[in-house]
């Protein structure tokens, strides 16, 4: 099986891989068929859990290796993930001054429950193309014959990522499910919240060298976006329930989640 996937050209090797992490993420977000009725305590709880992975995968998958990365690629590393997290969290910040806007010209129904769905599916989606870059990069520098770089070495950081998928599918279909959505379609946008890996990911072996020197930025990014989504609309909306102290425990629970999975698989 090995040797079969190993004979394939580099960015079928990469759909096929971040296919597998889309996969994943489905599985997350189907989490929400398991409930019949999620009461405000769950919902409050399982949003501080969301809030918790979001936060781990902010550092942990994503600013750590902008680092690295970026020291590798002989770049100023603080300069790289300033840069990258300020500006993710600006185009965060232009879409909910956006929305505000939307809504105070009584465009949308709901609207203010709108945007914070759709601020939840853009961090989520924007933190899931640079992991999908990052497999496609792992997989087409095979091709170069970079430092390090190997088959084995480039399925295992799909398989980390695939399983840290998990739980960020079901921080999108659960948060969803509690603004009212169906089932159905909470389950659709979060697995659509991980499409974007498999096209990210043959992007990424298809121009390995030149996204690679963009890959730091893009992590950091991402990790802007994510922070500023967890600070803006998870957290507060989670400590909305009389029990904030649980909810907080939750949110540490959702990071140790993250944070052992990021370092036991990373």
């Amino acid at each position: 099986m090995l040797d079969w996937f190993s004979n394939l050209n580099y960015p079928i090797q990469a759909l096929l891989a971040t296919t597998f992490t889309w996969f994943v993420t489905a599985l997350g977000a189907a989490i929400v068929f398991l409930f019949k009725k999620i009461n405000k305590n769950v919902m409050d709880a399982m949003l501080g859990f969301a809030a918790g992975v979001m936060i781990a995968a902010s550092f942990f998958s994503l600013l750590s290796p902008a680092i690295e990365m970026a020291n590798n690629l002989k770049l100023c590393a603080w300069i790289v993930c300033a840069v990258g997290v300020i500006f993710g969290g600006i185009l965060l910040f232009v879409g909910d001054k956006s929305f505000d806007f939307i809504e105070k010209r009584k465009v949308l129904k709901n609207s203010s429950s709108f945007k914070r769905c759709l601020m939840l599916i853009t961090s989520i989606t924007l933190h899931n193309i640079p992991e999908g870059l990052a497999v496609g990069v792992a997989f087409g520098s095979l091709f170069y014959g970079l430092d390090g770089a190997n088959t084995a070495s480039a399925c295992m950081l799909a398989l980390g990522i695939g399983l840290q998928n998990f739980p960020e599918g079901m921080a999108v279909s659960v948060p969803l499910r509690r603004e009212g959505y169906s089932r159905k379609k909470a389950f659709f946008y979060g697995q659509l919240s991980g499409i974007v890996e498999p096209i990210s990911g043959v992007i990424g072996a298809i121009l390995v060298i030149k996204m690679r020197s963009l890959l730091p930025y893009l992590l950091a990014f991402a990790a802007g976006a994510m922070i500023y989504v967890v600070v803006e609309e998870l957290i507060p909306e989670s400590q909305t329930n009389k029990r904030k102290e649980v909810m907080a425990f939750f949110t540490l629970i959702g990071f140790s989640l993250m944070m052992v999975l990021d370092i036991a698989l990373g």
